[in-house]
């Protein structure tokens, strides 16, 4: 079927946490939250759940097929198709959400003392996640290049490491700046890390949401030894908008490094909620259509937007994303006297993330979602310009 993302749903009464934290007159353009209808069979499997109406405890054994372990060999089938990546069923382990996911990984490697390198600027709940676990967060900056994209400093990597390190948290596709990383700079990353003995979680919950031109490629299905050193987070949550019912997974191939996590959240966590995993089942076996629609619609919002900020608004620099549906924009040659996030909302009304919540190298940014239709896009960045405009007045 043919899907229409230029149709904005009205979520002002929804309970929306993206569309009720501001006034009304307010556009929200920040938390990664699309404005889009999920999928159409993710829909009717949910009202055919709701139609049975019984919600009891979901299977969560992985003795037979029902529950959990259809969702697992769906999930083992896919990955396998997409990157030829081989798992187990029993190495996928359910949880409520991939900052969960997150907060789990450093609780599972905590150590006094210990430390969790993270490259910023990043996810802020990936900032806060080594607190929470009573371990140090130790940084190292991507470096921006003339074009606005970022790379690697290498150097920089290895010496933020210490014997003190314990886990490495990479976010790829990255947010909030949009890189794809490629093969060599992904075994590049885990060279560095087994040779350290440094553990690394990878953040993957943008993996499905890729532009042309670019691959993702999940760090453990590269090489079976990165496999045993890594924890993965994946999650059906941001390509096919179902935040709000909080299923993820963690693909985690060491048995030992497994139980160490699953012991780190036990009495704790609970398991994944029944209309999360129906969902999930739902948009990963009968979604795709709707992603690929999906996609081609990102990436002409994406290239609307450059085109527009280019021509219309060049104070701001913005790289081009290679994934994810967020740009991430340089405010700091724009002659905005204060943080751009404050000045935006009060002088053009639109609620964009304040880039110095994203760490070490944020301030002065701010990230805008335009997974959204293109009118609501055109009309931020038209508020944006016009208070840049009498800005200048």
């Amino acid at each position: 079927m043919q899907y229409n993302f230029d149709r904005l749903p009205d979520r002002r009464l929804t309970e929306s946490y993206k569309w009720n934290s501001f006034d009304e007159d307010v556009l929200p353009m920040w938390v990664a939250d699309m404005d889009f209808v999920s999928p159409e069979p993710v829909i009717r499997a949910l009202q055919a759940r709701v139609e049975h109406g019984v919600f009891g405890y979901p299977t969560t054994s992985s003795s037979d097929q029902r529950g959990t372990d259809a969702l697992r060999h769906t999930i083992v089938d896919r990955l396998a198709q997409l990157y030829h990546w081989e798992v187990q069923a029993e190495d996928l382990v359910f949880v409520p959400g991939v900052v969960t996911s997150l907060n789990l990984a450093c609780h599972a490697l905590a150590i006094p003392g210990g430390g969790v390198l993270v490259q910023t600027p990043v996810y802020t709940p990936i900032l806060n996640t080594p607190g929470n676990a009573g371990m140090t967060r130790q940084e190292m900056q991507l470096t921006q290049c003339p074009d606005g994209t970022y790379s690697i400093d290498w150097p920089a990597f290895e010496a933020a490491i210490t014997d003190q390190t314990r886990l490495f948290i990479l976010c790829n596709p990255h947010n909030p700046v949009g890189r794809v990383f490629r093969k060599d700079e992904l075994e590049y990353m885990a060279e560095i890390c087994l040779r350290h003995g440094v553990v690394i979680c990878s953040d993957e919950i943008h993996g499905d949401l890729i532009f042309r031109g670019q691959r993702h490629l999940p760090l453990a299905s590269l090489d079976p030894v990165i496999a045993q050193n890594t924890i993965t987070l994946i999650a059906p949550s941001k390509t096919y908008n179902l935040a709000g019912l909080a299923c993820s997974i963690a693909v985690i191939q060491n048995a030992e490094l497994r139980q160490t996590y699953l012991h780190s959240g036990k009495g704790l966590v609970g398991w994944v909620n029944l209309m999360g995993m129906v969902a999930a089942q739902a948009a990963y076996q009968e979604g795709q259509d709707w992603l690929d629609q999906l996609l081609v619609y990102l990436e002409a919002n994406r290239d609307y937007m450059i085109k527009v900020v280019q021509e219309e608004i060049p104070e701001l620099r913005m790289g081009s994303p290679e994934g994810t549906y967020l740009a991430w924009l340089d405010c700091r040659q724009a002659g905005i006297n204060g943080n751009p996030y404050e000045f935006f909302l009060h002088k053009a009304r639109v609620a964009l993330n304040d880039g110095g919540t994203f760490g070490w190298g944020g301030t002065g940014f701010v990230r805008l979602n335009f997974g959204c239709p293109r009118p609501m896009l055109a009309e931020a960045l038209n508020r944006m310009k016009e208070a840049l405009v009498h800005n200048e007045g």
